[in-house]
């Protein structure tokens, strides 16, 4: 792979540059290359990333000779995108990261394309008669109403001993596609939908039965029938690096049988799954939490138990016509394991896989090891959590408009084109606090909120409720039930404009992308555009209206002639007060 890289140097006469470029772990080290200098006080060098695919670290020596005198500089990356900083000694510089993949994720153009909803089955519709709870679990409490707030039961060490459900249900989902229809969406991900003892299911009890209070496996094959044939998409939570203590693979009290599991039997085909540190009541467990045993990945039998070509979990949910995957906890996994989901998936047109990861997915180290997410044949993107804190920040002021674009660029800059396309944004997840409650109850702001993140390039993903006004601060009251009596029209109106333009307007899901601002303005936009469009989305964050002065913008990314195209366009455009622009045209 050939890269051109150039540097521009103000006074340039007597100066030579030099590229030091270094492959992590590769065992040549450190390489200087001197670069050549050219018009416009530019110099350029022009190499090849022969070191295979992974991570390259760059940085550029600057040294002056000036009466007879030399002084060398060291210019490199300042911890955010765009611009650099220079360095007066090469111990303190930061390199600038270099991504080498294998080959570019392109994903399925239905994912490409999608407006995804995020279920929480628990509570999000009940499709039975008179909203009767199916299979109601043991030692587990149902609420009065479904406008009743969430609550946990716990004991003196805050454990939870009583879960809760609502009744939320497959039919439910089926139920409430015109709904979704209504609202343009055009893919569903699913909150873990296996038989499971808690509502949130990610301590899995049976990967090969749907939960009893979603109802049976031909409910699941109904749903999935009708949401094809309404042009919606379904891809489901993977949940590989844990499972419940009560599963029929672990079994500690029994619900599976008093002398079956690996807690319960020495000699069960699930006990080398696990790790005893003293057998059977002291195992290693996610993050301590003894409610969910962690599974052994590199063992050969949960490998094919999960991926294998014939009878595995994949298998048979994939066939089923599952489109894609969700993986939770990725950085749990390892390189390998996920190598053989996507491998499994390869023999499938048309499927997605993403990952669970919270922060850069290009550079991510997890357990001492640099993760291969990025590089190709392993994910295909990653759910962008940094993006949902990168709105929140313009919304309400919590860092400089500068750090927040320079940041959102550093992620266009690491990530390959299409993974840095194939991102799952949102504003609001299970994990997350809902964003209404995040914005004070601002509809307006909420409105902008939808619109930083559909202008995002990636797939915008509504998290069920938000568009409805459901309000909560962390779980459980992120979990709520969907207020079906008392929707918010302004709010799903709201929602479903911007769902409108993304149909309506391709450069949003395929056009360039930089971002904008004026921090003496308090003004921040975004721009979309291919050849033949363009996209343009601005806000004024001020409490006064202001006038926009392309002189006052500024971008990491913006050239003089993006600048120009800014002047042609929106150049003495008023804003009003916490106010927003969108402009939509052809070249």
């Amino acid at each position: 792979m050939k890269i051109d890289l150039w540097l521009s140097v103000p006074e340039p006469e007597n100066t030579q540059v030099f590229l030091i470029v270094r492959k992590e772990g590769s065992s040549s080290g450190q390489r200087v290359f001197p670069m050549e200098a050219v018009a416009e006080e530019r110099f350029h060098f022009q190499t090849t990333m022969n070191q295979g695919w992974g991570l390259y670290f760059y940085y550029f020596k600057v040294v002056r000779e000036t009466n007879g005198y030399e002084t060398i500089q060291y210019y490199g990356f300042k911890d955010q995108g765009g611009e650099g900083k220079i360095y007066g000694s090469e111990q303190e510089v930061l390199p600038y990261q270099l991504t080498c993949y294998q080959k570019p994720e392109v994903a399925p153009k239905w994912y490409r394309d999608a407006v995804f909803y995020q279920i929480f089955p628990d509570r999000f519709a009940n499709g039975n008669p008179d909203h009767i709870v199916n299979q109601p679990k043991k030692n587990s409490f149902i609420y009065g109403t479904e406008e009743d707030d969430p609550y946990y039961i716990r004991n003196q060490k805050n454990e939870i001993v009583r879960w809760d459900f609502f009744g939320g249900n497959l039919k439910g989902i089926k139920e409430k596609i015109p709904y979704l229809k209504e609202l343009g969406i055009t893919a569903l991900y699913l909150n873990p939908i296996f038989e499971a003892s808690s509502n949130h299911r990610y301590d899995t009890n049976d990967y090969f039965k749907i939960d009893g209070v979603l109802g049976k496996e031909e409910d699941f094959r109904e749903l999935i029938t009708e949401l094809h044939e309404s042009g919606i998409a379904v891809i489901l939570d993977g949940v590989f690096s844990h499972v419940g203590k009560d599963s029929r693979y672990f079994n500690i009290s029994g619900l599976y049988g008093k002398h079956s599991g690996a807690a319960l039997d020495p000699k069960s085909p699930y006990r080398d799954w696990f790790t005893f540190k003293q057998y059977p009541t002291d195992y290693k467990s996610w993050w301590g939490v003894a409610d969910l045993p962690e599974v052994r990945k590199d063992n050969p039998h949960y490998q094919e138990f999960i991926y294998g070509d014939l009878d595995s979990v994949l298998a048979k949910w994939t066939t089923l016509g599952v489109d894609g995957w969700r993986l939770d906890v990725a950085d749990e996994l390892t390189d390998d394991f996920i190598a053989g989901i996507r491998k499994h998936l390869s023999f499938y047109q048309e499927k997605i896989l993403i990952g669970e990861v919270w922060e850069d997915a290009s550079n991510k180290i997890a357990y001492d090891t640099r993760r291969r997410y990025v590089f190709g044949d392993h994910l295909q993107g990653v759910m962008n959590y940094p993006l949902r804190q990168q709105i929140l920040d313009i919304l309400k002021g919590y860092r400089t408009l500068q750090e927040i674009c320079e940041e959102m660029i550093r992620y266009q800059e690491n990530y390959p084109r299409d993974f840095y396309y194939n991102q799952l944004n949102n504003i609001g997840t299970h994990d997350t606090e809902r964003i209404l409650t995040m914005l004070d109850g601002s509809l307006e702001t909420l409105d902008q909120a939808w619109g930083l993140m559909f202008m995002m390039p990636g797939i915008p993903c509504i998290y069920y409720g938000d568009e409805a006004g459901l309000t909560g601060g962390k779980d459980p009251e992120n979990r709520r039930f969907f207020p079906w009596q008392s929707i918010n029209q302004a709010l799903f109106k709201s929602c479903q404009k911007w769902v409108q333009r993304r149909k309506k307007f391709d450069v949003l899901k395929y056009g360039e992308f930089f971002p904008f601002y004026s921090q003496k303005q308090q003004l921040f936009g975004i721009i979309r555009y291919t050849e033949k469009a363009y996209v343009i989305y601005a806000l004024n964050l001020s409490n006064q209206e202001q006038s926009i002065n392309i002189g006052e913008l500024s971008s990491p990314l913006a050239y003089k002639g993006d600048y120009d195209v800014l002047n042609r366009i929106i150049e003495g455009e008023i804003l009003a007060p916490k106010g927003s622009l969108f402009i939509s045209d052809s070249w």
